[in-house]
């Protein structure tokens, strides 16, 4: 299989096969056999991490298959942005559009993501057609804990207002194959939305509204790590959400 990563990591830092040729000291074919999935010894490894400024770790997943409990695994930590609003719109789309394999939406309302990308329901149409497993969990606006929390965030019916809007956007996908719509009424701790192995986690506070919360960007390094257990996070909520009604 190829290695997309790696790839995309020497495009990205302008890194050429003769440049990780020179540096590891192997011939540039051996550097094609990377490209097309083979994984270096160790030392090549580090080598070429390096030199394109990425983690060995995210470069090689299979390198390292499970992660040994206890250990630190805050390299899949990518970022961390002060708030959700300073991710640059760009990032969220680039993330998007790389997508292949799995889209996994969780939010209240998750609004401002229609409003910034117009193309959102067409991308996530195209995606579901390519075999992208898509699935948007949004709040059912009816549940006693949206209330709640649209209380304590001083929303007077804003939150649920909003949550009402995001179901009609996005009951628009009601039809599309390969597009799955849920609605939870379940209290939610963090919003999250994970494209393949790249996930941007909102924890949510005390009487904060999204945008203003912090926002995690973590990356998928192997199994047992951070990523895994937001990911079972969704899989807990999406397996007690009921599907969303779509009406004509």
């Amino acid at each position: 299989m190829v290695n997309e990563r790696l790839r995309k990591a020497m495009a990205a830092a302008h890194v050429g096969v003769e440049a990780v040729s020179e540096a590891t000291q192997v011939n540039p074919k051996t550097v094609q056999r990377w490209l097309a999935g083979r994984v270096p010894h160790a030392r090549h490894r580090w080598t070429i991490a390096e030199l394109v400024k990425e983690d060995e770790r995210y470069l090689w997943p299979e390198a390292e298959r499970g992660l040994t409990p206890g250990t630190p695994t805050t390299a899949e930590v990518v970022a961390a942005y002060a708030h959700r609003a300073d991710v640059p719109p760009e990032r969220w789309w680039s993330l998007l559009v790389d997508a292949k394999r799995q889209i996994d939406l969780l939010a209240y309302a998750m609004l401002f993501l229609p409003e910034t990308h117009p193309r959102l329901f067409e991308v996530l149409r195209g995606k579901a057609a390519a075999g992208c497993q898509v699935r948007v969990m949004l709040a059912d606006p009816s549940a006693p804990q949206v209330a709640e929390r649209d209380a304590e965030e001083g929303l007077d019916g804003g939150l649920i207002a909003r949550v009402r809007v995001s179901l009609r956007y996005f009951s628009e996908l009601g039809d599309c194959e390969g597009v799955e719509l849920r609605q939870y009424s379940s209290p939610l701790y963090n919003s999250l939305f994970r494209f393949d192995d790249e996930l941007f986690v909102t924890p949510h506070l005390y009487a904060t509204t999204g945008y203003r919360a912090p926002l995690l960007h973590l990356r998928w390094l192997g199994a047992g790590g951070i990523f895994d257990s937001f990911v079972g996070h969704f899989d807990e909520l999406w397996a007690t959400a009921k599907p969303l009604e779509v009406t004509g």
